[in-house]
């Protein structure tokens, strides 16, 4: 995740914090140097940096701090309630109008910001939430954008609005309207042409959408990797043709993440969402509480337990919980468990929203190898999925090998990892509790097992 370098280095002060019985106005003056130093080189605007730090000082010396218990823990909480006060606060939706209207978004953007894919990403939330959606292909510039946009529309199954390159925007967007009121659609999303840098042209272009068509909100999208650059993007826009929020896009990259704590102070306009990844269902609701939390090395665990009601099977989880209890796991619920965890985003996905990812550090996780470990069990007979003590043969083994391209060594791997894992899954209570006994709870388990993916 992209706060992951800045994630370590908060945790390391916060860490000295906590071992001081007493804290001293100068431990927490050093501490925020710290703070400060982590965050600038998270690429966080330099004036946004200043503020920050001397909203936190300026509470964090008081006297009902320095004499408190735990004063450590105290000038943490400040630390998290600023982040959250950075980014502003309160969640911001979409600001959509009754259903018997029809709401017109704006999308907007540099080129390679990703704002096609996420144009589709929006439309498929909406028709989730029971809106009907209608994407429209206002970029006629950059090659095959109509197309990619009507690939995403169909796997959205979203339907997408064209009538080719050789319109302007403003006619296209005028057009759409027309043909969303005669086929009962209430959400417009268009998607307008990038540029490699703002220009003119692009902006009068806006403009003159905005003029012919009433735009409800204009939402810029904006690349989290270029970091400074991202915020001074959104703040150009938002002076030109004025915007309504952002969407921040690829922060599951290498990036350093500044923007996301800068874009809400320099511009005065709320992240709505942030992409996590190339799927068309990688887009979350920004939430600045649980994005302070992830910061701070405190997990997401309200965003890990929204993915799972979205990608787990009720059903098949109940199922799994009594063969647990019954210790009757097999191969097939091993398949089952490792579609739901590639759903949810992988095993690096779920850990980074988990509280206490120190204790997860030592985990050994290859997210390529989920596909060599499917392939050595699909090359299972039933039979074999359905009683793994069967696996114990050494010839099924080598027959297994073959059939999954792998070598023997990779299959005994599998063979001696499921019935670890077997045994850690009928301790699942115990360790989703912490348990009392030593090194108890998930990381503690976790941390003594080698996952086989």
């Amino acid at each position: 995740m992209a706060f992951e370098s800045l994630s370590d280095k908060l945790q390391n002060v916060f860490k000295n914090l906590r071992s001081k019985g007493r804290l001293t106005e100068a431990d927490v003056k050093a501490a925020l140097k710290e703070v400060k130093m982590a965050l600038l080189e998270a690429d966080v605007s330099f004036k946004v940096v200043k503020q920050f730090i001397n909203a936190v000082q300026e509470r964090a010396v008081g006297q009902d701090v320095l004499n408190s218990l735990t004063p450590g823990q105290m000038v943490i909480k400040i630390v998290n309630e600023e982040l959250v006060n950075l980014m502003g606060s309160e969640t911001t939706e979409l600001q959509l109008k009754p259903a018997n209207e029809i709401t017109v978004i704006m999308m907007a953007g540099l080129q390679g910001a990703g704002k096609t894919t996420t144009t589709a990403k929006i439309a498929g939330k909406l028709k989730a939430k029971g809106r009907k959606p209608l994407l429209v292909a206002c970029d006629v510039y950059r090659p095959a954008a109509i197309k990619q946009l009507q690939i995403n529309g169909e796997k959205q199954g979203v339907p997408v609005f064209a009538i080719g390159e050789n319109h302007k925007p403003a006619d296209i967007a005028k057009a759409a309207m027309e043909h969303a009121a005669k086929h009962d659609h209430n959400v417009v999303i268009l998607d307008t042409a990038g540029r490699l840098h703002i220009d003119e042209d692009m902006m009068n272009e806006l403009i003159e959408i905005k003029d012919t068509v009433e735009v409800s909100q204009t939402v810029l999208v904006v690349d989290a990797m270029t970091g400074q650059d991202a915020v001074n993007v959104a703040g150009m826009f938002n002076d030109k043709i004025g915007i309504d929020g952002v969407i921040l896009t690829k922060l599951d990259g290498d990036t350093r993440g500044g923007a996301a704590l800068s874009i809400r102070s320099v511009t005065g306009k709320p992240i709505l969402y942030i992409g996590m990844g190339e799927k068309l269902s990688d887009l979350e609701q920004f939430y600045p509480d649980r994005m302070a939390s992830r910061i701070l090395g405190m997990g997401d665990i309200l965003s890990l337990i929204e993915k799972a009601e979205l990608q787990v099977d009720e059903d098949k989880a109940k199922e799994l919980s009594q063969k647990l209890r019954k210790a009757e796991f097999d191969y097939n619920d091993f398949l089952d468990q490792m579609s739901q965890i590639k759903k949810m985003g992988g095993m690096g996905s779920i850990m980074s929203m988990m509280p206490g990812m120190g204790q997860l550090k030592d985990v050994d996780i290859d997210e390529k190898a989920m596909d060599r470990v499917e392939a050595i069990i699909l090359s299972m007979t039933e039979k074999e999925r359905m009683s793994p003590d069967l696996m114990k043969n050494a010839s099924r083994k080598n027959r297994v090998a073959k059939g999954a391209g792998v070598d023997i060594s990779e299959v005994n791997r599998i063979v001696k990892q499921f019935e670890q894992m077997k045994k850690m899954m009928k301790q699942l209570p115990g360790m989703m509790g912490g348990g009392k006994k030593k090194g108890g709870g998930l990381g503690g388990m976790l941390g003594k097992f080698k996952m086989p993916f």
